[in-house]
């Protein structure tokens, strides 16, 4: 073989190998840069593990999902549900690992995207996705609460959730239930039982304030082998200021609007027998028309009125403010009548819009406060209702 032609082999030759290195390199490698030689692609010696493997189902929303490094720093994370919501959660202090900051959803497949760099800055990225699991009939829980989206409330007005299923876990429950309101005051919860959980500020709401209750229960384990099954926002309104004084002395009722007294009405409350429960009582709910008898609230056979007008439930053991067509006029101002409840006059029937009865049911809301005074009874149990009001800020926030 001549000169020329070894030459010309050896130049093809050449351009192959060129080729060939320039398309064999790692994806994300950087070259290393050589003195006077040619540069070759290296690939970053940052390994990337991530926990549960991919393609694992039934991964628990608790604790599973771990990322971590070695051999260099993680850049970044980005854990996403298949419906586009990202996780929560951080890189630690070292760059050496990742943890999301709550429980992820049941039933939902997520994909971890990870890029990771090592002591010379080549970057390594990866990926992979895993399913959580669902729970079996019966492993779930939800908090029954008490307020409607859109709805307006008074300033009172508490947020309460009853468990279906005992918590034990409260400290997971607390991150994932929580309350907010536009006007940046602060709200904090307080644990009754481990079935209630009921939320409140630490002086009443301001008037036209938005609520938000906030759950993220999905996948929270709220106790051994149980799960939350709720996600969702729920917003309302507080409306006017408006709180009143059941006076059992003066046998008055005063209505106080924006901190100023708007009415006086005449009342009767609690016999000598069956006083009335000091202390503030939001109203809980509002019926035209109430069927009261003596029975449910443990009185034997002293009363049964079907037609009781204008109720507005005190407290879930049976105290209402209501209208009283039974009694005379001449009682209502002067004497103490009822079994415990704050009697306004009322016609039978509750027709007649002109009657205290009916105004006061007329211009209240849901989440006003009904404060007895002056009563030789007991203060009534913050639990007995919503009636979170008659405990101290110090007492409400010690759990």
């Amino acid at each position: 073989m001549n000169v020329a032609r070894k030459s010309r082999l050896a130049a093809g030759l050449g351009a192959v190998l060129l080729g060939a290195s320039a398309c064999s390199g790692i994806a994300g490698a950087q070259p290393n840069g050589g003195g006077g030689g040619s540069a070759t692609a290296t690939a970053s010696q940052a390994v990337v593990s991530v926990l549960p493997k991919n393609g694992a189902t039934g991964v628990d929303t608790n604790g599973a999902v771990k990322v971590s490094v070695a051999k260099g720093k993680l850049t970044k994370v980005a854990v996403t549900s298949s419906d586009g919501a990202a996780v929560d959660g951080a890189i630690s202090a070292d760059g050496r690992s990742w943890a999301p900051s709550g429980a992820l959803r049941t039933g939902t497949r997520y994909t971890v995207a990870t890029t990771a760099t090592d002591t010379t800055g080549r970057t390594s990225v990866g990926s992979s996705s895993f399913t959580t699991l669902t729970p079996a009939a019966g492993a779930t829980t939800y908090g029954v609460f008490n307020v409607d989206p859109g709805a307006t409330y008074g300033v009172g007005m508490e947020v309460s959730l009853n468990f279906t299923k005992p918590v034990t876990d409260q400290a997971a429950v607390n991150k994932a239930v929580t309350v907010t309101a536009d006007s940046q005051v602060e709200v904090r919860g307080h644990w009754f039982n481990s079935q209630r959980l009921d939320f409140r500020p630490k002086a009443y709401w301001k008037p036209g304030t938005k609520v938000t209750l906030h759950l993220r229960l999905d996948g929270v384990k709220t106790a051994s082998g149980v799960y939350g099954k709720q996600y969702k926002d729920v917003s309302f309104t507080i409306g006017r200021a408006q709180t009143s004084v059941a006076d059992n002395t003066a046998h008055t009722l005063k209505i106080y609007r924006g901190g100023s007294l708007y009415k006086t009405y005449p009342a009767s409350l609690g016999d000598a027998q069956h006083t009335t429960y000091n202390g503030k009582m939001v109203i809980m709910e509002k019926d035209p028309v109430v069927d009261m008898d003596s029975r449910t609230v443990h009185l034997g056979n002293a009363y049964h009125i079907k037609d009781v007008p204008h109720g507005m439930r005190l407290s879930t053991s049976g105290t209402y403010a209501h209208g009283n067509y039974w009694r005379p006029l001449s009682v209502f101002g002067h004497q103490n009548t009822s079994h415990g409840c704050v009697g306004l006059h009322d016609v039978k029937g509750g027709g007649d819009p002109s009657t205290p009865a009916a105004w006061f049911y007329n211009n209240s809301l849901i989440g006003d406060v009904v404060q007895v005074v002056h009563s030789p009874d007991k203060t009534i149990a913050p639990d007995n209702g919503w009636n979170g009001w008659n405990m101290s800020w110090a007492q409400w926030t010690s759990n």
